[in-house]
């Protein structure tokens, strides 16, 4: 089935046409909040690298629209807006979070939840999420590669009144900046992160006058029952059966031992459970995932996998069930440090949930991508000092269909790039090489993508933290494809561990070579004309294997 297929229209009043009328008319929304928050944000995160989400849920706290942002944010901003509804809110409030182990998904990653009202009562909430470069901690940047608890990653905020009746706590916003490095550039991330939920408000305004409360709240049950069904209707197209994967984590920051992750994906009829019992218990270091984490990249998955053209609202995924034990490194237990498993173990979990589809959908699946966000941080302790933070593509894995894609972010990450220009202008860092890694996507019928190696120096004496993943286990081909080539980080040419924070002194070179996509297919059937385009557009030098029989 496809998104063009017909799918038998909800139960309710409102026509087809009407429906998907309103439904763009509330997508609309989210993505013109993400729109307001990403054009009056200070820091270079969010204005540039648009690290940042937006949603809009009904008065009961279910999600009907979302723009398509980061998904490691998106499928995990329910709990958030779960854990607000338990503090009762009244009209005109809007509350801030970040906890982990209350609807967050790590510290740095700060959500504002308002209401939407309408004659004095909530019919919906506005909701943002943005990573902002510091929340303080143990390290600048506040993703501290040491990390063993919690409380060294940064202030944490269990979801509290920033706002009542509209006016805002300066009590409670003072408490905030005051435990961040670059407290103005925080406080304008949040006041830029207010007016995009107060931007839901207006909109919201118009369309209630528009259409009035009760077909409003009748459009909120009939996308979400749309979405429902078109997802079952997915689902009921792949084979029952229980499909099984497993990896690997390189390391936890603290031990370079291998944290395993393991699947198991039951297929019934329209419905499915996703199983991690087997999965590692929760470790010592930061890379244990709250269960949002785990929830947001199994729902990617399942869009990924079906239909991505599916409204992405509350009804997309209750037909998918995710069981964690308790205590693991995907259900965590506080005080546990997670600041890690929102960025990396995110990304693990996608691969191996996508390889257990890959048995149920063959073809369907690409290989390997490289399977980190390669999470770059350098700040400095100065009182007026800065936090710069970057997540570094690298290679697509490749597909039944084509070549992997070259340089891009993958998995639970969507942001942009910093350019050059702007990391330049902002903070005391010169780049000295930003390109494609030749050689770096697997061999295969359809080569994966290539990885990209960024080469900064600090011109300041600073702090650097290194968050990555596949440094020694390489992103694996598929249907006969070779594998990527690993990343590789380096401080001054000494080649450092996968997770590493450093004081360095001014002058220094840090460089970080990301993985390569896996190949698809066998290398051998790979056709001249490819082979050709690949040395001419430098994806492979002259010593590599062009993927024929006869040159082998």
């Amino acid at each position: 089935m496809t998104g063009n297929d017909q799918v038998d229209p909800p139960t309710s009043d409102i026509d087809p046409v009407t429906l998907e009328i309103l439904r763009h008319q509330l997508e609309s929304v989210a993505e013109e909040m993400g729109e307001v928050l990403i054009r009056g944000a200070y820091s270079p995160n969010i204005k540039e690298r648009q690290d940042c989400s937006a949603a809009l849920f009904d008065g009961e706290g279910r999600m009907v629209a979302q723009a398509e942002h980061i998904p490691v944010h998106l499928g995990a901003m329910p709990r958030a807006v779960e854990a607000i509804l338990d503090r009762d809110p009244e009209p005109g409030d809007a509350f801030v979070l970040n906890d982990p182990f209350a609807g967050g998904t790590h510290l740095p990653d700060v959500t504002i939840v308002s209401t939407v009202d309408h004659d004095d009562e909530i019919v919906g909430f506005g909701v943002t999420r943005a990573h902002h470069a510091d929340v303080g901690g143990m390290a600048p940047g506040s993703m501290p590669a040491g990390a063993t608890e919690i409380f060294q990653e940064g202030i944490r905020v269990p979801g509290v009144r920033l706002q009542g009746d509209g006016d805002l706590r300066e009590d409670v916003l003072d408490v905030f900046l005051a435990n961040v490095r670059n407290p103005h550039e925080r406080e304008a991330d949040i006041r830029a992160q207010l007016a995009a939920n107060r931007r839901a408000q207006d909109r919201m305004d118009e369309l209630l006058a528009t259409h009035g409360r009760d077909r409003l709240a009748d459009a909120f049950d009939a996308v979400i029952d749309y979405s429902r069904a078109r997802i079952e209707s997915e689902l009921a197209d792949i084979p029952d059966g229980t499909y099984t994967a497993s990896d690997v984590l390189e390391g936890d920051g603290v031990t370079e031992t291998d944290i395993p992750i393991r699947v198991a994906i039951t297929v019934d009829g329209s419905s499915v459970e996703v199983d991690f019992a087997g999965t590692a218990d929760q470790v010592r270091g930061n890379m244990n995932a709250p269960l949002a984490v785990a929830e947001s990249a199994v729902y990617f998955v399942i869009r990924a996998v079906t239909d991505p053209e599916i409204p992405p609202n509350q009804g997309a995924y209750e037909p998918v069930r995710v069981t964690v034990p308790s205590g693991t490194v995907l259900n965590p237990e506080p005080p546990a440090a997670v600041v890690g498993g929102n960025v990396e173990t995110s990304q693990r979990v996608t691969d191996v949930v996508l390889s257990a589809f890959g048995d149920a959908m063959p073809g369907r699946v690409p290989a390997q991508g490289q399977g980190t966000m390669n999470n770059l941080i350098v700040g400095s302790r100065e009182a007026d000092g800065f936090t710069y933070y970057e997540t570094i593509g690298g290679g697509f894995g490749g597909r039944s269909s084509g070549d992997g894609m070259d340089g891009v972010q993958v998995g639970m990450t969507n942001t942009l790039n910093t350019p050059i220009e702007a990391l330049e202008m902002e903070y005391p860092l010169r780049v000295d090489r930003y390109g494609f890694r030749p050689d770096s996507g697997g061999d295969g019928e359809f080569r994966g993508g290539l990885g990209l190696e960024r080469a900064v120096t600090v011109e300041v004496d600073a702090v650097v933290s290194l968050l990555t993943e596949r440094r020694r286990t390489a992103p694996a081909g598929l249907a006969g494809g070779e594998p990527g080539t690993t990343g590789e980080n380096s401080i001054d040419g000494e080649t450092v561990p996968a997770k590493t924070t450093r004081e360095v002194p001014a002058g220094t070179v840090v460089t970080v070579k990301t993985p390569g996509g896996g190949g698809y297919g066998d290398p051998t059937h790979r056709d001249a004309a490819a082979i050709d385009r690949d040395r001419r557009d430098g994806k492979v030098t002259d010593g590599a294997r062009s993927g024929t029989a006869a040159e082998d």
